[in-house]
């Protein structure tokens, strides 16, 4: 089915025709179209039409929010579609944006073409026709599912690497070996860090086949810019519990078991996902050999993870939600089946949902940890005895909230103090026990309580 945006898409190529041009589709979109996909945003180029003459014709129809000056690219507002102009580049230093951008509106597609990243990338639809243009042979690399770049351009960009990444993962793609061993010539080092964290939000949240990806990322030695995540390589599991090999082999395998499960939105998919990600980053400092048991164990792993945890995430993202909600779930991702075992009280229950924020989202990493030991079943028992316990609880999708706060001391007479904190803290206490639920009992426990709270 065309998207809606086709239509757009037609008209600007109408637009350049009469003007002497001519306007392709070109990128993810002509792939999703060609993999019988609806794509979601539309990319155009437009040839042998100056930038100033393809602003005027853009801006009869629409309202241009911006207007690329160094990479002309035109956003035209209301419509998911960027037009841009063919351009060459000259790298004039080692960051990722030192680029030297020309327009030059006689550059021919062969040309334009040979900057893309992968050939299955730099397919070119005319929107009027449906005529192809694949001067890389990126349909025929599609249809055989590789992964190849197009040109000795590829690594003027080294956040290709990553792209390459998470395409290997949604895609189902076989890297081609020339392309591995370009990429093991590139550096990571300088990318800017928003653009990497998207690359790894991408493998996360539309990845098919995440541990597909995470083999590219070792094949290509790009492993090595995340130690956190190489030191799993090779670090043994008992056997009897993990015939799936190291922890590596288990967090592939885990990462997938929670492909298969996602339903949630992107915000909370990535964090769920970085948190399976990262869930065994305590294993290489714990597992030792147990001679008394006969078997290999990893002590504490779950605690010890939280270090390596937000040493990683800091090198993906600055971003305050996930620096504080993804270690809890690292912390305490084995808490549901020890707590199933044990049958913990609903006060055990609140409390751990004030320690996880959502109940639901550790829920799924614990499921997606015992998916990644294969060939053993899963046992679902266990998370689905804890979810029912949280959704009766009312905590299955959000921490408990205090319901007791500062003001409810001061209507008592008393003044803001220090001793506030350590009061409400207390009550708090005695709400996730479950010796109060709602707000009008409890006010009656502070007021019958409020001597024995203040000593």
């Amino acid at each position: 089915m065309s998207p809606p945006e086709l239509e757009e898409a037609r008209e600007i190529a109408r637009m350049a025709s009469a003007a002497g041009g001519r306007a392709y589709l070109v990128g993810g979109c002509v792939r999703d179209i060609l993999l019988g996909e609806t794509p979601g945003d539309l990319d155009m180029e437009v040839y042998s039409i100056s930038p100033a003459k393809l602003e005027e014709l853009l801006a009869r129809r629409y309202r241009l929010d911006f207007v690329g000056a160094s990479f002309g690219v035109f956003k035209l507002h209301g419509h998911s579609i960027d037009v841009a102009l063919p351009r060459r580049e000259t790298r004039t230093g080692p960051k990722h944006g030192d680029f030297e951008i020309e327009h030059d509106e006689g550059i021919t597609l062969e040309e334009a073409a040979a900057r893309r990243d992968f050939t299955l990338n730099a397919i070119y639809m005319d929107p009027l026709t449906g005529a192809i243009e694949d001067p890389h042979g990126g349909r025929a690399d599609l249809e055989k599912r590789v992964l190849r770049h197009v040109s000795e351009h590829f690594s003027e960009d080294p956040l290709r690497v990553l792209r390459g990444m998470q395409f290997v993962a949604r895609f189902g793609l076989e890297p081609a070996p020339e392309t591995v061993a370009e990429c093991r010539k590139m550096t990571w080092k300088d990318l800017p860090q928003e653009r990497v964290f998207a690359e790894w939000t991408k493998l996360l949240v539309n990845g098919k086949k995440i541990s597909a990806g995470l083999e590219f990322l070792r094949a290509t030695g790009w492993v090595d810019a995340y130690p956190e995540l190489k030191a799993l390589v090779g670090c043994r599991q008992d056997p009897e519990w993990h015939p799936e090999g190291d922890v590596w082999n288990h967090t592939l395998a885990s990462l997938d078991a929670f492909a298969e499960e996602r339903s949630l939105p992107d915000a909370e998919e990535t964090i769920i996902g970085l948190a399976v990600l990262c869930h065994d980053f305590g294993k290489p400092a714990t597992t030792r050999f147990d001679p008394k048991k006969n078997h290999i164990r990893s002590v504490g792993h779950d605690e010890r993870g939280v270090e390596p945890t937000l040493s990683f995430l800091k090198r993906l993202t600055n971003e305050e939600r996930i620096l504080r909600e993804v270690p809890p779930l690292v912390r305490y991702h084995m808490r549901p089946f020890a707590m199933w075992k044990g049958e913990s009280s609903d006060g055990a229950i609140r409390r751990l949902a004030a320690k996880v924020v959502r109940i639901d989202r550790l829920a799924r990493v614990a499921s997606a940890d015992d998916g990644g030991r294969p060939p053993y079943p899963r046992e679902p028992e266990p998370v689905k005895w804890l979810l029912e316990r949280a959704e009766a609880l009312k905590v299955a999708d959000a921490a408990p909230k205090p319901i007791l706060l500062g003001r409810d001391l001061m209507a008592l007479g008393m003044k803001p103090s220090p001793e506030f904190g350590r009061i409400l803290a207390k009550c708090f206490e005695a709400q996730l026990d479950g010796k109060f639920c709602t707000r009008e009992d409890a006010l009656e426990f502070l007021a019958k309580n409020i001597g024995r709270l203040r000593r």
